[in-house]
C-alpha cells in the first residue's frame, strides 16, 4: 500500500467475480453504481444485489431459495416503488445485461441464509457492501442509530460468508443527521477501526469522472419513474458532487427542511467489513431472529438496558 494506489482498488485488485450489495435497504445499490462502472472497466464480473424496501411479493418469476428475488427487466412487478427494476431495465438500454438479487427485508438470520444461497450461486470471491450514508459504524450505544436493523443485518451476514474479500463502502456522510446520527460519534468509530487496521481510506467521487456520470444518468433515469419516492441520499451526494453546499435542494422530498450539502457526501469511506461487524454490541439472539419486528425487538430492549453516548458536536 502506497499514497499513489487507493486502498480500496488494492483489496479488489485480484478479484475476479465481485458482488456489489446495497446494505442499508432502498436505494443503497445506486450509491454502488460508480465502483459498479469502474470493476467492470477492469474487466471483473460484477453482480449487483440489494437489501430491498420493494414490493418483491408482486414479482411471481425468478425467486430462487430460500427467500431471494432476481429482478430482470423482464420482470413484471407492482412498479410504484420498485427501484431496482426501473435500474435493471436502465442497465439494459446501456447494453449491459445483468440482474439484481433483492433480499426482503426480514431477520438477520433469513438474510444470512440468503446471502449464503446467492454466494453459493455466484462463487464471488469479493464482496462490497454498499450503504447510502454512514450509519452502519454505529455500534449500538450511540445517541442515534439511523437505520441499524438493516445495517446489522448486513454485517452480520457478511461476517460469517466464507469469502476472501469482504468490504464495507460507505458514501454520504452527514445525511444521516436526518435520523439522529451524531457525526462525532461515526468518526470516533472510524478512528477505532482504524487502530485495528480495517480502515481502508477515503476517496472523492468528482463531477468528471466517467463512473459519477454512469451513476447520475442512473439517478435521473430512475427518479423520473419514481418522483414521489426517489432518494434523497443520491440527491444529496449528487448535488455535493457537482459543488453545491448549504441548505441546496433538488429533491422535492426534503422541501422544509434544512439540508447541510457538503464536499464530504461526495467520499467514499471503506472499510473491512469485518472489523466493523465486530464492534457491534447487540446480544447473540440477534442473529437468530427470522424477521424485521424480531431484529427491531432485539435492538429496542438492547437499548434499554445501556447508557447511551451523549450527543456531540463536532468542534470545528
Amino acid at each position: 500500500m502506497n499514497l499513489s494506489n487507493l486502498p480500496l482498488f488494492d483489496e479488489l485488485k485480484d478479484a475476479q467475480t465481485v458482488l456489489l450489495a446495497g446494505a442499508g435497504g432502498g436505494y443503497d445499490v445506486f450509491c454502488g453504481l460508480p465502483l459498479f462502472h469502474a470493476l467492470r472497466a477492469q474487466g471483473k464480473t460484477v453482480y449487483l444485489a440489494n437489501l430491498s424496501f420493494s414490493q418483491l411479493s408482486s414479482a411471481n418469476e425468478k425467486w430462487h431459495p430460500p427467500h431471494m428475488l432476481e429482478v430482470t427487466p423482464e420482470t413484471i412487478a407492482h412498479e410504484a416503488y420498485f427501484p431496482e427494476l426501473h435500474l435493471v431495465r436502465w442497465l439494459r438500454g446501456q447494453n449491459i445485461e445483468t440482474s439484481i438479487f433483492c433480499f426482503p427485508n426480514e431477520g438477520v438470520a433469513t438474510l444470512r441464509a440468503n446471502y449464503r444461497a446467492l454466494c453459493d450461486l455466484l462463487e464471488p470471491d469479493a464482496l462490497v457492501l454498499i450503504d447510502g450514508g454512514t450509519d452502519s459504524l454505529m455500534r449500538g450505544d450511540e445517541t442515534g442509530l439511523g437505520t441499524p436493523i438493516e445495517d446489522c443485518g448486513s454485517l452480520y451476514a457478511a461476517q460469517e460468508l466464507d469469502i476472501a474479500t469482504k468490504l464495507l463502502v460507505c458514501v454520504g456522510f452527514g445525511v444521516d443527521t436526518f435520523h439522529g446520527v451524531c457525526h462525532a460519534q461515526f468518526l470516533e468509530a472510524v478512528a477505532e477501526v482504524s487502530r485495528k487496521g480495517g480502515f481502508l481510506g477515503v476517496c472523492s467521487l468528482l463531477p468528471d469522472m466517467p463512473e459519477v456520470e454512469f451513476y447520475r444518468a442512473a439517478c435521473q433515469h430512475v427518479f423520473a419513474r419514481m418522483s414521489r419516492t426517489n432518494s434523497i441520499v443520491s440527491s444529496s451526494i449528487l448535488d455535493a458532487i457537482q459543488g453545491h453546499f448549504g441548505d441546496y435542494h433538488s429533491n422535492a422530498r426534503t422541501s422544509g427542511s434544512k439540508l447541510f450539502i457538503n464536499p464530504l457526501m461526495a467520499m467514499l469511506w471503506t472499510f473491512r467489513a469485518e472489523d466493523v461487524a465486530r464492534r457491534l454490541l447487540y446480544p447473540p439472539s440477534i442473529r437468530e431472529t427470522q424477521t424485521w419486528n424480531e431484529t427491531a425487538q432485539v435492538i429496542a430492549q438492547f437499548r434499554s438496558t445501556i447508557k447511551r453516548k451523549p450527543f456531540e458536536t463536532l468542534p470545528m
